[in-house]
């Protein structure tokens, strides 16, 4: 079952190119991804007859219960015959029904086997917690499909309507499951929880019933049943394939699956039937009836499936054996006929370009053959023999009819009155599309093609063989009907005049009337005041959520950090303060400040600078001093004997260092000089609370300690299961994985949102190479002057001419340091970055590889490298920077998520569990024994990682900065002289008077400065 999963995500993957490069055609290519997983099924049918269907479990997580975890029985088999029969037969439909110039037509293709997988693995799964994740997938998977005309505000308000409604289901599902499996007898598994309600081992009471709602929000939101069914007519933005595979025959089977999955269990429960046949019973009666009122054949259809599908949860959840039978075979039937009608209403509004009843007339002379198909699927809706549908109402009927209790009465009323009013919108929907009706000219039908009629004609078909043989009908769904409890019931064409067979006559008869009066009907409808119902409620509820955010938002976002940290803060020390006067801890008795004098002095050195940086005014010096903080920080963990963080710490700092220097170029050099005001007093007992408060807190959590520590079996259990002796690294990358491949790919997101923000130019642009300086620019870094600004020059400084160096000319130490202005170059700084740079790249790998058993490890080596990027671009400028890697940051990011996700998974290929690693001992000559840890491999997706996003903040706040100086050099006035002439060559050699400004006119009140070499750009210092 996985692989066919794993095919289907890979056809998704490959669909926008294939469609892309060789048409709609290729649709019939993809066709084969869903059939396969149908071919897959019917040949197992024996097997799943037997109830030894086929099953497949791999071990995830086992603390949390996940598992891979999948299973087929009749039920899974009924539903992968659906979901990859009708999906196959859908997709053949789109290779004639989209036209060759669609727009979005490969994404298209994508997202529509991807539903399909995601569908296919709902179905098969029986864990609850991967139901869920399945369930999800479908959500947003349709959300795409129906908002695909997303030029259209139509498909967008239907496609958002759509994810809002089923999401907020879904997670009121995903309480309900996690309650379900937390409950004393309760399980994570589909068969468990089944096994233990219908032996009585759920205890009752009130957690169940909760439970139960909650599971029952979700099936409901996701099949459109009443109050939440208003979503299913309006995503009939979506094209016609969409409707017929989605609305018809798979994501509204969701809910009615679940309910066919958990009833054997639940459905003895009084919340359960409350519920089912309540909302049933209310959804059958109400989407029939607002279908009677629609003109456009496509509302009909949905207001139709709407009734339709409350009419199926209500069978398959009543808890009877002769119902339960009754409503699967109706489940098949539905699947059958309603993508059908839908691809026939598709085929109407493809051929002649409408789908309104009142302007569509004779189409039956002129489309005998669709008239006939759709006729069939019709007939199968409401319930006429002898096609499927009819075996699956007749058997409904029989069953209700020889019930006792209230419920089945209750249940066989609604029935009854349900199918008069399908069959009167059935009548109703042909007659509007074939009927040749007065005063109307014939419809004229410009195109045709056989490949569109073909998956019509197929379902057709088969909703009419599969009634003929009633006992083959019945012995495959028997199985799963066999679960509840009750007389079985049986599927028969006829059984004499029974009390079902009366019943029957009377609803054709009443709905024959109900058809023959129609647009008595429709006057009776329109003179009925058109509330707004439930559409109209959620319509208020978003306004209302859109009111009270901006009301909150108007209240809490007032635009000042200060105001944002003192909120977090204050709450901070009352939450905290507030346990510990609730619940008073001990202090430990063995408490001692310090091991030894110098611990103390490097604390004392760590405190000294952190208020130094909290008073300095000038940036530079507030970030300095918070370096030396730092750097003190990493010499206490040395002292402390962790090495690793020690050397963690450093390069962290150094890399910080740097990006903050970097960041300061386009910030004032001073702070605002403020007064001690009131504000401020505030602000500093704020920040003694919390510096307080957390010394507290780590003081009462170490005398808060009643069990041995862990760190007394760590280091042994760390080099047993991770096969490492460096502690720190082997958790990251081994015992805590999971914590660490969710926190990279929070940096990945974080550094590409963060990024993009400053290259507002593009993203994913080219990487910029070294270049020449553009003719006619001053070039704020280029090397070589501005020919017009070289006349000015000689105009006031007679002399020889200066000579333009040839840049190619001679040995350069670095690749692109000619393009620096020469006041920005070094000789020296050149030379020594040649020099350390590619120690610094070794000495990276060396922790890369050392790092499973010494100081070291993908991360501290990832930024060692980085800080050999960070060398090559403080002495070669934005241009060396591409000389020393020139590739995307992007590119590093993706490859180190892939490489440790590929980690991650590749174990699962052999039998083995997620992360889990593998240790070879071997040796490698010249290097000796080496001892290899799969681990390393993921370890080295972290090492690309922490390069990518040291290259993204030298790309962003470095480079890309430095490209913002140089446009706005050339552009800004030379404000710092009076001869304009001896500015312009000042631009040229580079010179930067800014030192000439005093230092006392440099504060808050120093007035605007001359264009500067640091990208400043001339912006007021305040």
């Amino acid at each position: 079952m996985i692989e066919l999963l794993t095919l289907h995500a890979l056809v998704a993957v490959a669909a926008p190119p294939l469609v892309s490069r060789f048409g709609r055609r290729i649709f019939l290519l993809l066709a084969l991804a869903p059939a396969s997983a149908a071919a897959w099924a019917l040949a197992h049918t024996s097997e799943v007859l037997a109830g030894d269907g086929p099953t497949q479990l791999v071990t995830w997580v086992p603390g949390y219960d996940l598992h891979l975890d999948f299973r087929l029985d009749t039920l899974a088999w009924l539903m992968t015959i659906v979901v990859g029969g009708v999906g196959a037969l859908v997709l053949a439909f789109c290779a004639a029904y989209f036209s060759r110039t669609a727009k979005g037509l490969p994404r298209f293709a994508g997202v529509f086997v991807a539903f399909a997988g995601a569908m296919l693995g709902l179905v098969t799964t029986d864990s609850t917690l991967l139901l869920y994740v399945f369930w999800e997938l479908t959500t947003v998977f349709s959300f795409l499909l129906i908002g695909h005309s997303f030029e259209r505000q139509s498909a967008r308000r239907a496609a958002v309507q759509a994810i809002l409604v089923t999401t907020l289901g879904g997670l009121a599902m995903l309480a309900g499951v996690i309650a379900l499996g937390e409950m004393e007898g309760g399980s994570y598994r589909l068969s468990g929880l089944v096994e233990a309600g219908a032996n009585g081992r759920l205890a009752e009471g009130p957690l169940l019933t909760w439970a139960i709602v909650l599971v029952l929000l979700g099936a409901l939101s996701k099949s459109a049943l009443v109050p939440f069914h208003f979503w299913l007519p309006a995503a009939m933005a979506a094209p016609t394939p969409v409707s017929a595979y989605l609305h018809a025959a798979a994501m509204v089977k969701a809910g009615v699956y679940l309910v066919a999955r958990l009833a054997p269990g639940l459905a003895d429960q009084t919340a359960w039937q409350v519920m089912v046949l309540g909302f049933g019973l209310g959804t059958l009666l109400i989407g029939g009836y607002r279908a009677l009122r629609q003109h456009d054949l496509k509302l009909v259809l949905a207001f139709g499936t709407v009734s339709q599908l409350g009419f199926l949860i209500a069978l398959v959840g009543h808890g009877q054996r002769a119902v339960a039978l009754a409503g699967l075979t109706l489940l098949l039937a539905h699947a059958l006929f309603k993508s059908c009608l839908f691809l026939s209403v598709g085929i109407i509004d493809w051929a002649v370009g409408t789908r309104d009843l009142r302007k569509l007339s004779g189409l039956g002379k002129q489309m005998p053959v669709l008239a006939v198909v759709m006729g069939i699927a019709t007939a199968s809706m409401a319930g006429l023999p002898p096609t499927l549908g009819y075996l699956g109402k007749e058997a409904a009927l029989e069953a209700l009819v020889h019930g006792t209790g209230w419920v089945d009465t209750v249940t066989l009323i609604g029935v009854v009155a349900g199918s008069v009013l399908t069959l009167a919108y059935g009548l109703r929907l042909w007659w509007g599309a074939f009927g040749t009706k007065k005063g109307l000219e014939p419809t004229v039908v410009p195109r045709r093609s056989m490949l569109i009629m073909a998956p019509p004609i197929v379902l057709a078909a088969l909703s009419l063989a599969a009634g003929l043989v009633p006992g083959q009908v019945e012995r495959i769904l028997a199985p799963h009907a066999d679960l509840h409890p009750g007389e079985p019931g049986h599927l028969v064409l006829w059984a004499g005049v029974t009390p079902a067979f009366l019943l029957t006559l009377l609803v054709i008869v009443l709905g024959a009337v109900l058809f023959a009066f129609r647009r008595q009907v429709e006057r009776a409808q329109d003179l009925l005041p058109d509330h707004a119902g439930a559409e109209g409620v959620y319509r208020r509820s978003l306004v209302a959520l859109d009111h009270f955010a901006a009301d909150v938002t108007a209240m809490t976002q007032r635009g000042s950090l200060p105001a944002y940290l003192s909120t977090i803060f204050v709450t901070f020390v009352l939450a905290a303060l507030g346990a510990l006067v609730l619940v008073p801890g001990a202090v430990p008795a063995d408490l001692r400040l310090a091991d030894s004098a110098l611990q103390a002095a490097v604390a004392l050195l760590v405190c000294v600078t952190a208020v130094l940086a909290a008073r300095a005014r000038r940036r530079l010096k507030a970030v300095i001093l918070l370096g030396v903080a730092g750097y003190g920080v990493a010499l206490l963990f040395v002292l402390h004997g962790a090495p690793d963080l020690a050397l963690t710490q450093a390069v962290v700092e150094t890399v910080t260092l740097v990006v903050l220097i970097l960041v300061l170029r386009r910030l004032p050099a001073y702070f605002s000089n403020r007064p001690l005001a009131a504000s401020r007093w505030t602000r500093l007992a704020i920040a003694a609370a919390v510096g307080t408060t957390v010394a507290v807190l780590a003081l009462y959590m170490t005398g808060g300690r009643i069990h041995e520590p862990v760190t007394v079996d760590f280091p042994t259990e760390v080099y047993e299961y991770g096969y490492g002796r460096n502690i720190v690294n082997v958790t990251l990358v081994d015992t805590r994985a999971w914590d660490t491949l969710g926190e990279v790919s929070v940096i990945v997101a974080a550094a590409t949102g963060i990024a993009s923000l400053v290259f507002v130019r593009g993203r994913f642009g080219r990487v910029e190479r070294r270049v020449e300086p553009r003719k006619g620019s001053p070039g704020v870094w280029a090397e070589f002057p501005d020919p017009a600004a070289v006349v000015r020059k000689e105009r006031h400084r007679p002399g020889p001419s200066p000579r333009l160096r040839d840049p190619q000319r001679g040995q350069r130490w670095l690749a692109a340091s000619a393009t620096l202005a020469p006041v920005r170059r070094s000789v020296m700084f050149e030379i020594g970055a040649r020099l350390i740079f590619h120690t610094l790249i070794i000495y990276a790998l060396f922790l890369l590889f050392s790092g499973h058993n010494a100081p070291g490890g993908g991360f501290a080596g990832g930024i060692a490298a980085g800080i050999a990027l960070i060398v090559r671009y403080l002495a070669g400028g934005r241009f060396e920077l591409a000389e020393a890697v020139p590739l995307h940051p992007g590119q590093l990011l993706g490859s180190g998520l892939v490489a440790m996700v590929a980690a991650a998974t590749i174990p699962m290929l052999f039998g083995g569990t997620v992360l889990q690693s593998a240790v070879f001992d071997f040796t490698l000559w010249p290097f000796g024994d080496v001892h290899l840890v799969t681990t390393l491999f993921f370890d080295m997706g972290v090492f690309l990682v922490v390069i990518g996003l040291v290259l993204d903040i030298l790309r962003s706040l470095g480079a890309e900065v430095d490209r913002h100086g140089e446009l706005e050099g050339e552009q800004a006035p030379d404000l710092s002289h009076d001869d304009p002439a001896r500015a312009a060559d000042d631009r040229v050699v580079g010179v930067d008077h800014r030192d000439d400004v005093p230092d006392e006119l440099q504060g808050a009140d120093a007035p605007t400065a001359r264009p500067g070499l640091d990208g400043s750009a001339g912006r007021g210092r305040t």
